[in-house]
């Protein structure tokens, strides 16, 4: 590697979030394309394919993603992600971004934090160990757009290279990574919603052409059916989300059934709009849609967890499930609080120092106990009784845990 020259000297200015470093060693004025070579920050990670150069520097245990753009742009798309933290959407955490000489030419770089446990598209498709997450994929960039849509969010260039896959509890979560052509508004319209829509559709198949090129997908792969199953399964949710009820004055029952059944996807309610109805003695119920992490929410105040969505749904459902055992074992009514802190305390922290021990540091603790959950689950339906914990532990250390440990 050449000698590494810093050059704060090309800094024009730069915004800088407080907690993250100031970035002044860095070789500024050297194009992004040529940084590898000067410096001995620059990591090689696995990122999707984009039409601006992307490298990841590392600080200490923190890893950041640099992105060059023209002049101007890495500032709007800061705002952008700004807008969408504090809505609360899934997407990379924004650093700060800066201005810089290079040459005779004034670019912009973009920063933000890297995503851990989080994958490109591409990689669903070209290793075997993640075969089985392909359907979820479609259904994860369906949710993503809704979540988008809800919050006010016109996409303007939504693609699988743009967007980053977590695993949650055997699926996925889509996040949003590329806003170089986003609007962030009180709502959209109908139209806006649409063609974000037909651009997903002439962008999926796009990246899915890119990948057939490359040999990567199935003999006879249904490239042509991609685009409109996401549209689908992004309506059929965006219905579900959005619908009105009519219901008649003395059905209180209805509302909190509406409440629920949002709950269960994951979004938490921020409140209920009722309107008089046509017939006088009916009432038009419209549901307000705060965001998407209801579960996960309500996990992270009992125990200080933060997992994806379904992720927290399953671990929830074990605290339930331990609340009913102590409160049948004390014959009293136990606060979920209390169940919450046992199971932390006895179950999940000890059963994932087992299974971390000798796995790399990029594996998601939460994930590998909730393929721990689901291996229990099969081992017990199969043996026709709860084979329990610990046999569940040993058996998944001994199988699926060596495909984590190759994966």
């Amino acid at each position: 590697m050449p000698e590494y020259l810093p050059s704060p000297s090309n800094l024009l200015s730069a915004t800088i979030r407080r907690g993250h470093p100031g970035f002044l060693d860095l070789p500024w004025g050297v194009p992004l394309d040529e940084w590898k070579n000067c410096c001995p920050r620059v990591e090689e990670l696995p990122r999707g394919l984009s039409r601006h150069p992307v490298l990841f520097v590392s600080y200490d245990d923190a890893l950041y993603a640099l992105k060059e753009l023209p002049d101007g742009l890495a500032v709007r798309e800061y705002d952008v992600l700004r807008e969408l933290e504090e809505r609360r959407l899934p997407s990379v955490r924004p650093v700060g971004h800066a201005r810089v000489r290079q040459n005779d030419l004034v670019v912009s770089l973009l920063i933000t934090q890297y995503l851990d446990h989080a994958m490109p598209y591409h990689a669903l498709f070209m290793r075997s160990s993640l075969v089985r997450y392909r359907d979820h994929l479609l259904d994860a960039m369906a949710v993503l757009l809704v979540q988008l849509h809800l919050a006010g969010v016109f996409w303007g260039d939504c693609s699988l290279s743009n967007t980053l896959f977590r695993r949650d509890a055997g699926r996925l979560n889509a996040y949003f990574v590329d806003g170089e052509t986003s609007e962030v508004r009180d709502e959209i319209s109908d139209g806006m919603r649409r063609s974000d829509l037909d651009i997903m559709l002439e962008n999926v198949y796009g990246g899915l052409l890119d990948l057939d090129a490359m040999g990567s997908l199935p003999a006879r792969f249904p490239v042509d059916d991609i685009g409109p199953y996401i549209r689908s399964k992004y309506e059929a949710l965006w219905h579900q989300v959005t619908r009105e009820e009519v219901v008649r004055a003395d059905e209180q029952f209805r509302i909190e059934e509406r409440v629920r059944a949002l709950n269960d996807l994951g979004f938490s309610v921020d409140q209920i709009d009722l309107f008089a109805a046509e017939t006088g003695d009916r009432l038009r119920l419209r549901a307000q849609v705060a965001d998407r992490h209801f579960h996960r929410d309500t996990l992270h105040s009992l125990t200080g967890l933060d997992p994806e969505e379904m992720q927290a749904r399953q671990m929830l459902n074990e605290i339930n499930e331990r609340r009913a055992i102590l409160s049948a074992h004390e014959n009293r009514s136990i606060p979920l609080s209390s169940a919450a802190h046992n199971w932390l305390r006895e179950t999940y922290l000890p059963t994932v120092q087992k299974l971390l021990d000798g796995l790399p540091k990029s594996v998601d603790p939460a994930e590998i106990y909730c393929q721990l959950l689901e291996h229990k689950w099969y081992l017990s339906e199969r043996a026709g009784h709860d084979v329990g914990l610990a046999a569940a532990i040993a058996d998944f250390v001994r199988g699926d845990l060596r495909h984590v440990r190759e994966a």
